[in-house]
């Protein structure tokens, strides 16, 4: 009886150490499969890590290119007003200039992925000085001046001395001349910083050609490209002086690999937005002749010859890129330029109070 008690006992023993844990071919087999699966599960969040990525890229340049097209809209919608006390111009000659590059296929290369300059436009908007106060003509008690002379004499507005108003203007100011009832207007750059002179301000500038007209070095923003456009070289004591403080808008392509919007005013320039690869302004243009405005958008500022004046609202259209996707995503190429990156294009329409005052 004993014996077969002790034998009961040691076999039950070794039923129990038996089923006490995993046997070594168990255990590795557990760790491959957990290997398996740990790592297929890891190599797709990295691959979901990277594509949250670029889609956080994406919506970051959709948000940069809003704002950027949204402080264009708060400028432009301004473009050529500027209220003064006891300036009463009834027609405003000129809201924006527009100059259009007709880029070629050269301007973009494709095996680096870079623009120059020529592939975008430039938009300025006319904008006067506000803490320089329009001032009048004087024709020293004879006849009216004339801007293809190199002086022109300024008289201040009331509440304003002459050391004053000659102390607001510098060397490279550039000046607006306009009548009083807006008919016609030019522009030059000063050449020297005004001063007090025979109880008048000098301004002393580059002279206008013989009908107002300005070459491209005096004149930066292309008032005077149409020499139709309103222009006059002669101004009386009842017309306008004004201190202009343009916005421009261009593309810079310094850095190649990143071209970058622009905005320009008083000299400052800050970045608007990176990464912008298309950027084309066109107008709308009215008839004054027909009484009737045409609704295309031209991009060509030479098909209208021009003419800023008869522009009655303008279109801009941006288009931006992310950064040069994933090395998981080397294959992918977007339609528009056929670059290793997403691409978002975005477009608005503009009428500016000024310009768009003749609509019927």
């Amino acid at each position: 009886m004993t014996h077969e008690f002790t034998g009961s006992r040691s076999k039950g023993t070794r039923k129990k150490r038996r089923s006490a844990g995993f046997t070594l071919i168990e255990l590795m087999v557990a760790t491959t499969v957990f290997l398996v699966v740990g790592g297929a599960a890891f190599t797709l969040f990295h691959r979901h890590a990277r594509l949250f990525g670029d889609q956080q890229n994406q919506v970051a340049l959709n948000i940069s290119m809003r704002n950027a097209l949204a402080l264009m809209q708060i400028d432009t919608v301004n473009a050529g007003t500027g209220y003064y006390a006891g300036a009463n111009i009834s027609s405003w000659p000129i809201g924006v200039t527009i100059i259009n590059n007709k880029a070629a296929g050269s301007c973009y290369n494709a095996g680096a992925n870079t623009y120059t300059a020529g592939c975008f436009d430039q938009l300025n908007i006319i904008a006067t000085d506000t803490n320089t106060p329009p001032s009048h003509p004087d024709d020293g008690g004879s006849n009216c001046v004339s801007t293809t002379s190199a002086v022109l004499f300024a008289t201040p507005p009331a509440g304003t001395t002459l050391a004053q108003l000659a102390a607001d203007f510098n060397a490279g100011d550039q000046i607006l001349v306009v009548k009083g009832d807006g008919s016609q207007m030019t522009t030059a750059i000063l050449s020297k910083a005004g001063k007090v002179g025979g109880g008048r301000v000098q301004l002393q500038h580059n002279p206008t050609a013989a009908d107002g007209s300005n070459g491209a070095g005096n004149d930066p923003l292309g008032l005077t490209t149409n020499p139709s456009n309103k222009l006059g070289s002669t101004y009386c004591p009842t017309d306008w002086i004004l201190k202009l403080a343009p916005v421009t808008y261009k593309v810079d392509t310094t850095n190649a690999t990143d071209p970058q919007l622009t905005r320009t005013q008083g000299g400052v320039t800050s970045v608007v937005a990176d990464q912008i690869i298309g950027f084309k302004v066109g107008a709308a243009i009215w008839s004054a002749a027909t009484a009737s405005s045409n609704d295309n958008y031209n991009f060509d500022a030479s098909t209208y010859a021009f003419d800023y004046s008869s522009i009655r609202s303008i279109r801009i259209s941006m288009i931006g890129r992310t950064a040069p996707l994933n090395a998981a995503q080397t294959n992918y190429r977007n339609a528009f330029d056929g670059g290793p990156y997403k691409i978002e294009a975005l477009s608005t329409v503009i009428n500016p109070r000024n310009l768009s005052m003749k609509d019927n």
